[in-house]
Order: C-alpha cells, then structure tokens, then sequence
C-alpha cells in the first residue's frame, strides 16, 4: 500500500529503441496538475574517464554492471524523502559522465525509464508501478539505427555490429526475463495512446485515492 505521504516512483523498462523515453514523456504530459520528474537510467552510466575512448568504444553498455545502479538506488531513496539529488549527466558521444550534474528536485512523481530498472533487485524495489514496454525487436533496431546515426553521432555500422554483440544477447538474458515483474505490459510503446489514457487516468485516481497534498 501506498504511503499518502511520498511521492510515486513508476519505472519504465523495455528493450533499447522500444520507445520507452517516448512513452514516458507522454505519461508526463497525460498526468497534468502534479509535479512529474523523468530519470533516464542512461544519466547513471559508471564514468569511463579513466578509459581509453577505444576501452570506451567496447564496453557492453546493456550489461548490468556498466551501470552505477547503487547511485540510482541511493538517489531514488533520497527523492523519497523529499530531499534533491544532483543526478549525472552522460554524454553518448564520448561514453563519459559530464562534469556538469542537473539537480532533481522534490516532486510528486518520479518516472524512471531505462532497460535494466527491472533487472536490478534493488531497483525494483523502489518502483511503486512498474510498466514494461513491448515492442518487436526488428522495430526496436530500426529506431536504434535512426536515433544513434542522427542524434548520437554513430554510422549504421557500428550501431548493427553493437546490436548483434551485446544490445540482442543482453536484452535476451536480462531485459526480456524482466518482464516478468511487469504490473502492466504495454505494447507498441508511446504510439499505444489508448494505453497511455488508460494508465494516466489509473495514476490520477491512485493519486486522489492516496492524496495530493
């Protein structure tokens, strides 16, 4: 049972181009009235300064442990408390934590998106509702290719030879058993507008029901 008296934290996971940052937005958007905040569980990547950008280039970046998930936990647990945290920013194009935090202040609802928000037990915990996006993989290595070539300055391929390495077989021993932990499995990800009003309208009356104040 909820606490009326802490904020919501939902977490959001899916394979890598499943459209869970996408979704997540449009829940924002959906749940108006209430302060929302977004956490992108990319922005806790392990710092890599001390690598070589070759070293960076190979690390397996859809493995649990290149996530500094002890950070995210400890920071969930102070958002919890209503207390601001200075959350990492990452930087794709060099695989490096950005000297520059952005702080995360206190608010009603917390929306954590990432691929392995499931995967790790003590993530999970965290998570008051817990929502996995289910989207066919073909799709998900075509929106990969277009985001990591346009916005991430990657050529297709190193996108395809990553995806075939490490993002397939990772989401298959770690993403996709996920699931499992899911409350509510939503297909075709932040197009489903018809799933985004259902939980929206959930997240309301569960807020009305705990109160919002």
């Amino acid at each position: 049972m909820l606490d009326r008296s802490k904020p919501i934290i939902i977490g959001i996971a899916g394979a890598s181009g499943a459209g869970k940052s996408k979704f997540a937005s449009t829940i924002k958007e959906g749940i108006t009235g209430l302060d929302v905040s977004l956490i992108h569980e990319d922005n806790y990547y392990k710092d890599q300064a001390n690598l070589s950008m070759e070293e960076r280039r190979r690390t397996n970046y859809d493995h649990p442990d290149a996530f500094d998930h002890q950070l995210l936990a400890q920071h969930l647990d102070l958002l919890h408390e209503g207390k601001a945290v200075e959350m990492p920013k990452y930087d794709y194009k060099t695989h490096m934590r950005l000297e520059k935090t952005r702080t995360l202040k206190p608010a009603r609802i917390y929306i954590l998106e990432g691929i392995l928000v499931f995967a790790d037990p003590e993530i999970r915990k965290r998570l008051d509702i817990k929502i996995f996006v289910d989207v066919a993989l073909d799709l998900c290595l075509l929106r990969r290719v277009q985001r990591d070539i346009l916005e991430r300055g990657s050529d297709i391929k190193s996108v395809v030879e990553r995806y075939l390495s490490t993002v397939r077989p990772m989401f298959i021993e770690f993403v996709e058993p996920s699931k499992k932990y899911a409350d509510v499995i939503i297909p075709h990800g932040g197009e489903n507008l018809i799933a985004v009003e259902m939980l929206t309208s959930q997240i309301k009356q569960l807020l009305g029901s705990c109160g919002t104040n």
